[in-house]
């Protein structure tokens, strides 16, 4: 097992506060800051765009940075797409994929605004969408994914970890069943990627959307499309750097991945993304696994065991707490634990309204964990919120 507080002199902000809001945005160490800054002093040229030495330095640092994205997730690097978060990533999906009316998809009441909405604007072209609910702990069974098929399925779009539950979806027999029936699976992993190991050749999804911002401690801004099969798709991303050949009237694409990123990319962003997903090889993903589902599950045990404090969830839960405290709001527990502790929480509905309502409630607070976090924070949290008794009695 790594040592967390080396670790945690990597994300000078830790000094400060008690960071409790990694699925929100995980803090973004100085080795891949100071790779970021390296390239606004030194080679500050545009990607793919220049003959000059700046320019070649740029292309070739991006494309280094694709190779060990690539072989992260180990997918293919001409398959895999550099986007600014996991949104882009799923609404190019939506926008590129060749939708007939008629055509069926399916995903669940679990899914962040960003892996539902772009689906239900399809509504819109004679899509139709079935969304499957989950057990009470955000648990998704696979059979009731296979329920909601019908001969006109052609997509699955499911997240591989609830932003919400923090309960996994068994996304690679989902996959199995799905391809049984030749109908593609879409996985949302902003929470599963750099939490734990993900293999793309062995969950054999048809896509994986994952955000640079979150488990790969990469910069906001950066993400990463996996699209197993490109030229299924039209892009409905086209401009500078998508093209080979514009004659007249009519233009000839790049190959993947250069047809689905149109324009100027984000190049120190994702060169910043490539040396974060090095830091988080180098520590160990199942390392940082075991390390996250231990502190989680034990602040969602001892969170539990306060009368006045409900928590949501699996007990096998990965890095996700989501709780209440009986009485009081959730912006006001995220405010007083700021205000009290200097305990970085979030509150509210995630970016997930149907999940919320699922739950029967309006707002959660939702303590979650990193690589960094220790078992003494877990122990700040929940004295802190023990002492909120004292407010709803």
């Amino acid at each position: 097992m790594y040592d967390v507080y080396a670790v945690r002199e990597d994300f000078p902000v830790l000094k400060e506060v008690v960071y409790l809001d990694s699925t929100a945005t995980t803090q973004t160490p100085i080795p891949a800051v100071e790779a970021m800054v390296e390239y606004f002093y030194r080679y500050a040229g545009n990607h793919g765009r220049g003959a000059h030495r700046l320019a070649r330095e740029a292309t070739n640092r991006y494309e280094d940075a694709r190779e060990t994205i690539a072989r992260f997730l180990n997918a293919e690097p001409s398959k895999t797409v550099l986007t600014k978060n996991t949104t882009e990533g799923i609404n190019l999906i939506a926008n590129s994929y060749p939708w007939e009316a008629g055509d069926h998809i399916v995903t669940t009441v679990l899914e962040h605004h960003s892996n539902l909405l772009p689906w239900l604007r399809l509504q819109k072209k004679g899509v139709k969408v079935t969304i499957v609910n989950p057990d009470s702990k955000g648990k998704v069974d696979v059979s009731s994914i296979e329920k909601a098929f019908t001969e006109k399925t052609r997509l699955i779009a499911i997240n591989h970890v609830s932003n919400v539950f923090g309960s996994v979806q068994d996304v690679k027999n989902i996959t199995k069943l799905a391809h049984r029936y030749d109908i593609k699976v879409l996985v949302d992993g902003a929470q599963s990627a750099g939490h734990m190991p993900v293999s793309l050749k062995d969950l054999n999804c048809d896509f994986f959307a994952t955000a640079g911002h979150k488990g790969l401690l990469g910069p906001q801004g950066t993400g990463v499309l996996y699209i197993k099969e490109p030229d299924v798709l039209d892009s409905a991303l086209v401009g500078g750097g998508t093209v080979s050949d514009v004659d007249g009237y009519t233009y000839v694409l790049e190959p993947s991945p250069a047809c689905f990123e149109a324009g100027t990319p984000n190049i120190p962003g994702v060169i910043g993304l490539g040396r974060s997903v090095e830091y988080v090889e180098k520590i160990g993903v199942p390392e940082i696994e075991s390390h996250e589902i231990r502190l989680s599950r034990e602040a969602a045990k001892r969170l539990s065991e306060l009368e006045h404090v409900e928590v949501y969830g699996p007990e096998d839960r990965v890095g996700v707490v989501p709780f209440n405290v009986k009485g009081l709001h959730a912006h006001d527990v995220a405010l007083i634990l700021d205000q009290t502790r200097k305990i970085c929480v979030r509150s509210g509905h995630h970016c997930a309204i149907p999940t919320i309502r699922f739950l029967e409630v309006n707002s959660t607070v939702r303590a979650s964990f990193a690589l960094y976090n220790t078992e003494e924070e877990v122990d700040i949290l929940v004295n802190a919120v023990e002492g909120l008794k004292a407010l709803v009695s």
